[in-house]
């Protein structure tokens, strides 16, 4: 199983991948110029990990609260990887999951399942 974490809510963007039980992760600047080449970013984070983006079985992104610009383009990247590639995606917030655990970018998933966060399903929340 190949799950794909993308969190372009806060200051810095995220990418975590797991594969089995590998994990690699990388950060950028949360930036304009950063935002226009999202999907750039998430193919160069695949490659470097010796996985096409047709191999991910799942994406899950952060949905905020957190920067509008972020989590617009964020969103809109993984849409577009659903369209195109059939990649079911899972929309999730911290807020999510029980505040009294440390949560981990490598732990949504499991908590994605644990809290029933519906697939498939975009609600952001924007900070204001």
């Amino acid at each position: 199983m190949k799950n794909l974490i993308i969190d372009a809510a806060a200051d810095k963007i995220f990418f975590t991948l797991i594969i089995d039980k590998n994990i690699y992760t990388c950060r950028h600047e949360n930036s304009k110029s950063n935002f226009e080449k999202l999907i750039i970013l998430v193919n160069e984070f695949l490659n470097k990990n010796k996985c096409l983006i047709d191999k991910v079985d799942k994406i899950y992104v952060n949905r905020g609260p957190g920067s509008f610009a972020g989590i617009r383009n964020s969103l809109s990247t993984v849409k577009g990887l659903f369209f195109s590639k059939k990649i079911d995606y899972y929309c999730f917030s911290f807020l999510d999951f029980d505040k009294s655990e440390v949560i981990n970018y490598e732990d949504v998933p499991d908590l994605c399942n644990k809290f029933k966060i519906k697939k498939n399903l975009i609600n952001p929340l924007y900070l204001s």
